[in-house]
């Protein structure tokens, strides 16, 4: 299984199973695809139809979209931080689980990473409840992958949060170097 890069409109591709999935950059007629993902997967902040179609616009830079067959099976949204304009925050991201390739989520994250990475980032950062262990896994393999230091500490108390909303915890990786 593999990640190449394919044209120079910088589109990736991840193999598995007889079934080929394309990264590519969003644009804003995504937003109802994401926003309808996001919908249906358990477990993930639920944000507006607008604010996908508007992030799309504004911040496509940073984000991936997946699709197989022209299907939207997987999106990332992430940005550059302002103040740390080094840094790469991966903000939500979510795949749909009958795409049929293995480990499409972990491809999703690490593409849209080193493409920052390419771009000059020396440090990626998620905020990831402690119970998602798939996420923790991703995140480790790409320190791994980088033999980079990852930190954890609690960004934003649950205390902050309405409801029964986790603690946020910041993974900060890094630094980080282009292979």
């Amino acid at each position: 299984m593999t990640i190449t890069t394919t044209s120079a409109a910088d589109t990736l591709q991840a193999t598995g199973a007889n079934k080929q999935a394309v990264f590519r950059a969003p644009v804003p007629e995504d937003g109802p695809a994401v926003w309808k993902l996001v919908e249906n997967t358990p477990g993930l902040d639920s944000n507006s139809l607008y604010y996908y179609t508007l992030w799309f616009r504004d911040f496509a830079d940073g984000s991936l979209v997946a699709t197989v067959n022209d299907e939207l099976v997987g999106f990332l949204t992430g940005y550059r931080r302002p103040d740390e304009p080094d840094t790469y925050f991966v903000w939500q991201t979510a795949v749909n689980p009958r795409h049929g390739i293995p480990f499409l989520g972990v491809k999703l994250f690490q593409a849209a990473a080193d493409q920052q990475v390419a771009k000059g980032v020396r440090y990626a950062e998620a905020t990831v409840s402690a119970e998602n262990k798939s996420i923790i896994m991703v995140l480790k393999q790409f320190a791994k992958k980088h033999s980079a230091h990852m930190e954890t500490r609690v960004l934003f108390p649950s205390s902050l949060f309405a409801d029964s909303h986790h603690d946020e915890v910041l993974y900060r990786i890094g630094p980080l170097s282009a292979h």
